[in-house]
């Protein structure tokens, strides 16, 4: 939350914002929601469904109505977190009407994705008063038609004075001009600058925000690519363009060790799935197994055909096979998973080495004329030693 020292300038800004956004219409309509529907993002959603149908009175409608209900959270502003459950967080907001940047952040994209509207939670830090913030903030970019905006529902409530929060609607962070908004705010990921070329940490330091002698990125086609990539994809790339962009303060590298904690989340996640799939499948090739060994034990009756017997103990080997597959799949497993993976692969060859008995007597039985058959379920013995 930005703290000013001049309101003339803010209110320039702010009358300047408003004859360029002419949306009083759409402000009427979205003011009228009623206290009793404004504690569940449902009912917040259904309301600007119902009103408004183009995605950029629905996109203002909720910046509005966020601006005007949602009272930043002082007392807890040393306390941002930009890394909290989502869902908690715009509960708590809801129902307490406060709270800090990933408050007003995550209401916003919670409304917006119940509205059809795409929005993302941008994470970076800001600089006021020339100076850099030693807090992180966050904000939004919507998907708006086909064209990509930066909102701060935040910055756009109002701004603290003597320690005290003043609501004062500032429109211009309502789809905010890139260029402008990077001279104040930078994302931890360039990706979400929205400008055709990168501004580095450095940059934003010293104040040369501009596209002199900066690198040229294509972030419309970055953008598209981003939302088709798997999560464990997103993350990684984005702690590559993070890193690359210098990790010039704390913020930045605790956002990049978060990136490398989701990933290594993602990932024993991913192994401890496929670790369960193989101990489902083992499980399941144990119980043909059994069946398979049950049903010779009974002679091999109520009778079946060469076909069917043989399938018993081939479906047994294709659970045990899937078992293993999954298993070859596991990489760089946890120690707990790397006990329990020696452990399954041991349980594995043993159910192997029987199954392929098993083939074996089958491969017998029905080469042994049939005549002779009935005796291959039989064992004997000449002095106590089994005889074949």
């Amino acid at each position: 939350m930005r703290i000013y020292l001049f309101i003339l300038i803010l209110i320039g800004y702010s009358l300047s914002a408003q004859a360029q956004n002419d949306y009083s219409s759409v402000d009427k309509i979205a003011l009228q929601l009623a206290e009793a529907d404004s504690h569940k993002t449902d009912d917040i959603a259904r309301y600007i469904n119902t009103h408004f149908n183009t995605p950029d009175d629905k996109a203002w409608a909720i910046f509005c109505w966020i601006t005007h209900n949602i009272a930043y959270d002082v007392e807890n502003m040393y306390k941002a977190n930009l890394y909290q459950n989502t869902n908690e967080i715009v509960e708590r907001t809801l129902n307490t009407r406060k709270g800090i940047c990933m408050s007003y952040t995550e209401l916003f994209n919670a409304i917006a994705a119940k509205t059809g509207l795409k929005a993302f939670a941008v994470q970076g830090y800001t600089k006021q008063n020339n100076k850099v913030d030693i807090l992180p903030h966050a904000w939004n970019a919507v998907l708006i038609g086909s064209e990509w905006y930066l909102i701060d529902a935040t910055w756009g409530a109002g701004y603290i004075q003597n320690g005290k929060f003043v609501r004062h609607i500032e429109n211009g962070n309502f789809k905010a001009n890139p260029h402008q908004l990077i001279n104040t705010h930078i994302p931890f990921d360039p990706l979400w600058q929205m400008l055709d070329y990168t501004v580095t940490n450095q940059d934003f330091y010293d104040g040369k925000t501009g596209p002199a002698n900066k690198k040229t990125f294509n972030y419309k086609d970055s953008l598209s690519e981003y939302q088709t990539l798997p999560e464990s994809k997103q993350l990684s790339d984005a702690a590559r363009r993070v890193e690359a962009n210098g990790v010039k303060n704390a913020m930045i590298y605790e956002h990049l060790q978060h990136l490398h904690q989701q990933l290594e989340y993602l990932h024993n996640y991913k192994m401890t799935d496929l670790f369960n799939k193989a101990v489902a499948h083992y499980n399941n090739g144990i119980a043909l197994l059994n069946q398979f060994i049950n049903y010779r034990n009974n002679q091999f009756n109520p009778k079946k055909e060469e076909k069917e017997i043989r399938q018993m103990v081939e479906s047994v080997s294709i659970e045990l096979s899937a078992s293993q597959s999954q298993l070859n799949e596991i990489q760089k497993p946890d120690a707990q998973t790397a006990a329990s993976l020696a452990q399954l692969n041991k349980s594995l060859e043993q159910a192997t080495a029987g199954m392929n008995e098993q083939k074996a007597f089958v491969d017998k039985y029905f080469k042994t004329g049939k005549l002779f058959r009935k005796t291959l379920f039989y064992k004997y013995t000449l002095m106590g030693i089994p005889v074949r």
